[in-house]
């Protein structure tokens, strides 16, 4: 039996011709024992809101988090649980946070930055090309209720192949983007007054978060993503019930006064994950993966619904992040979509640059932390470790790599802020670009 954790995170989206805002709970649900007695939580999905359906920032005004809990001294305990053999370089902690009083437990991905033994971890990394193939086209969209009409049609979006429609050369092929970008490549992060070198976004994001514990030893701390390698493309043929293709560029012009780049491709969620963890990981796993690596997923110019793929109210997730195995889930993985379509406001690599950054902070998808909300794509409530989830649609500049290509960041919240001051981040921030001055706030109800 499998053994998986996920959750489909709130989401939110504004009513055409109203300014009401709207919010609609996903589910959850959770097999398998935590790693600690009390440990939850929820594999982090980007919620990816078309430009046009989000709010404005009068409404999102309303969404900023609550005061800052009073600093208390740090009581944190951490120990190594990787560095073994066909395991994933992993510490555990034990923090009583002071936002709540309470401890929480979980594991991140490296060594403890607690510990005077700190150093590198580095984890094979696979970067798996998903080539989609739909078999319907949308049609038209009813502007009322933005549900969409479909014909029979293929539609194959291969992010191997180059694009000169919504790319251009020589930065025309998707993946190749993807494999030079700051999330694999180095380049050089400053957040504020503090340099924390040149380096992969993820090295830069886990040192700058526990800058003050590291201290003297920040220079020789990394966790990176090492051996990287571009897989052979995985063609995903999806039912014609689970999935379809917009291909016309003023497909939303009447209803939006917007034309987009186009083919876009949406896929079933639920449909998709479990072909990913039943079929497509297994056969990796034939292959030679093994838990100590990661794979990433990409697909192009691709959002998954949450549910019924022709009404776009279901529409999107992005990217996440889970884990899975028999009959102990320790498989991780994370599955992103590349995006210039301007149907979404997160472009090429910014969200897997969310889903990286949980990863890391959260690669079991079971770290507990006291409740918080109202921020980034969280309306309501959660209790995770999720990094990404916060910060969603805030971005760092963009970072300009030797192939000339920009790419787009977004900002992540730093472990202080999910457990209360005070902060060992970088500059006392809670966030590494400081959208973050204070923590999380008493807990959400």
């Amino acid at each position: 039996m499998e053994h998986r954790m996920w959750r489909v995170v709130i989401f939110l989206f504004v009513s055409i011709g109203s300014s009401a805002l709207c919010l609609a709970q996903g589910a959850s649900s959770a097999a398998g024992a935590g790693l600690a007695s009390g440990s939850s939580g929820g594999a982090a999905i980007t919620i990816q809101v078309p430009i046009f359906l989000e709010p404005t920032p009068e409404q999102l005004a309303r969404l900023r988090p609550a005061a800052p809990s009073s600093p208390t001294p740090l009581n944190i305990s951490t120990e190594p649980f990787g560095e073994r053999e066909g395991l994933l370089p992993l510490w555990t902690f034990d923090i009583k946070g002071s936002r709540d009083g309470n401890h929480h437990r979980g594991a991140i991905v490296g060594r403890s930055p607690f510990h005077e033994d700190a150093g590198t971890s580095r984890v094979p990394t696979l970067i798996v090309p998903l080539i989609i193939r739909t078999h319907r086209v949308a049609t038209a969209i009813d502007p009322n209720t933005l549900v969409m009409t479909t014909v029979a049609g293929d539609t194959t979006v291969d992010p191997t192949a180059p694009d000169n429609v919504c790319l251009g050369a020589p930065n025309n092929v998707p993946i190749t983007l993807v494999r030079q970008s700051p999330l694999f490549e180095p380049a050089h992060f400053v957040f504020g007054a503090t340099d924390v070198g040149t380096t992969q976004y993820l090295d830069a994001l886990q040192r700058a978060s526990f800058w003050k514990a590291l201290g003297e030893r920040a220079a020789d701390y990394h966790v990176l993503l090492d051996l990287v390698r571009t897989t052979e493309p995985i063609l995903i043929d999806v039912p014609p019930d689970e999935g379809l293709a917009i291909v016309d560029p003023q497909f939303f012009s009447a209803v939006f006064r917007r034309s987009i780049c186009m083919p876009v491709q949406l896929v079933n969620y639920q449909w998709f994950d479990a072909y990913m963890t039943g079929t497509v990981i297994p056969a990796l796993a034939r292959e030679g993966l093994d838990p100590s690596s990661l794979p990433i997923f990409v697909a192009y110019e691709t959002g998954w619904p949450g549910g019924d793929v022709t009404n776009l109210f279901n529409c999107c997730v992005g990217g996440y992040h889970g884990v899975t195995g028999t009959p102990v889930p320790t498989q991780t993985y994370a599955v992103a979509n590349f995006d210039r379509t301007r149907l979404f406001r997160a472009q090429d690599t910014a969200i897997l640059s969310h889903e990286l950054g949980e990863w890391g902070n959260d690669p079991l998808v079971r770290n507990s932390t006291a409740p918080w909300g109202h921020t980034g794509q969280v309306a309501g409530c959660q209790a995770d470790l999720e990094v990404g989830d916060p910060l969603s649609g805030t971005f760092l500049p963009a970072v300009t790599m030797p192939n000339g290509f920009a790419y787009h960041l977004q900002e992540l919240a730093f472990y202080s802020w999910f457990f209360g001051a005070p902060s060992v981040g970088a500059n006392g921030w809670y966030s590494n670009n400081g959208t973050f001055l204070t923590d999380a706030g008493p807990p959400c109800f």
